[in-house]
């Protein structure tokens, strides 16, 4: 398993909040506001793998890029990023030695904190 960064992801976090297109909620909100996966099983179906990868910060290249295998560190409900999310990311990505994506949730939470 090589989970990498999912750049795609980032820039389209980032752009989510200089839109204001956040919810500036608190950690251990994420579990509450975590997409079902109903939720995610509609998103797919809808709006495609290419979306639904874009609402994850990593990426694991062995598996194939059309299952929730591939996906991880999510951080937002398919409209909105979720600081809750982020937070909970940088936690995870940190317990598991994935440096380059916990540093890239501290630089979004930087963002999201100044306000976009």
């Amino acid at each position: 398993m090589a989970i990498e960064l999912n750049r795609p992801a980032l820039r389209q976090a980032r752009a989510l909040v200089r839109e204001g297109k956040v919810v500036r909620d608190e950690q251990g909100d994420w579990s509450e506001a975590a997409p079902t996966p109903d939720e995610e099983n509609g998103f797919i179906e809808s709006d495609g793998w290419t979306a639904y990868a874009h609402w994850h910060l990593g990426v694991d290249k062995s598996e194939s890029r059309q299952t929730k295998q591939a996906w991880s560190f999510p951080i937002g409900d398919f409209r909105r990023v979720h600081r809750s999310g982020v937070i909970a990311a940088e936690s995870r990505a940190g317990q598991f030695g994935h440096d380059t994506i916990r540093d890239a949730c501290r630089s979004l939470l930087d963002l999201i904190d100044d306000g976009g």
